[in-house]
């Protein structure tokens, strides 16, 4: 199947010139999102994630998040026990991790990966808020019964689940702790469905 590559940029739109360092507006700045003020099919929504037990204030924000995207969609958060065979082959609790995720996955889920650290790809593209909101009602689209995103344990997404996936994005150029990439996700969430309402969170 194939993914699509896309780099989330979650703060103010703007590149810099190589020749001076000065600040220019992205070509995606200001843009609109095509589902902003419309109808959208408030498709179910499930994180997965593998990992250790989380900080008492990661979980307390992931909370105070799942509160505020219930006012939207369904929202569920799955929390998968890293390295479950207890080895210390990496290949190993990978392809374990991986085979634990296939199973919380069903056939019609639309499947979408969070990558932590940026692949290189000449066919990936910058992302913006807007587009975030424009990914979550295209794949209301789709025929699936529920948009899940994916994220990995400390050595990544086993095989499986890149296969499975429909897209993939990134939050980052910088490689994020697991625990602040789950509240950056839930935060752009948030804001995606704000932008489609045309609510005045997002400006």
């Amino acid at each position: 199947m194939a993914v699509l590559l896309w780099r989330c940029i979650c703060g103010p739109q703007q590149s810099f010139s190589k020749n001076r360092g000065a600040s220019t507006p992205s070509p995606l700045a200001g843009r609109r999102s095509k589902y902003s003020g419309q109808s959208v099919k408030a498709m179910p929504m499930r994180l997965l994630t593998v990992g250790k037990k989380r900080s008492r204030g990661t979980q307390l924000l992931v909370e105070e998040y799942k509160e505020k995207l219930g006012h939207y969609c369904e929202f569920e958060d799955t929390l998968i026990r890293s390295n479950p065979k207890l080895t210390s082959d990496v290949k190993v609790q990978v392809e374990a991790e991986d085979t634990a995720m296939m199973q919380q996955l069903k056939s019609d889920d639309f499947v979408i990966l969070l990558a932590l650290v940026v692949v290189l790809d000449e066919n990936g593209k910058d992302v913006i808020s807007e587009q975030i909101a424009d990914l979550i009602g295209d794949a209301g689209n789709t025929g699936s019964s529920r948009l899940t995103f994916c994220i990995g344990g400390p050595y990544g997404l086993g095989l499986q689940v890149r296969e499975r996936a429909d897209a993939t994005i990134s939050l980052s150029s910088l490689v994020l702790n697991h625990q602040v990439a789950l509240i950056v996700l839930m935060e752009q969430l948030y804001r995606a469905w704000t932008i489609i309402k045309g609510q005045k969170y997002h400006h």
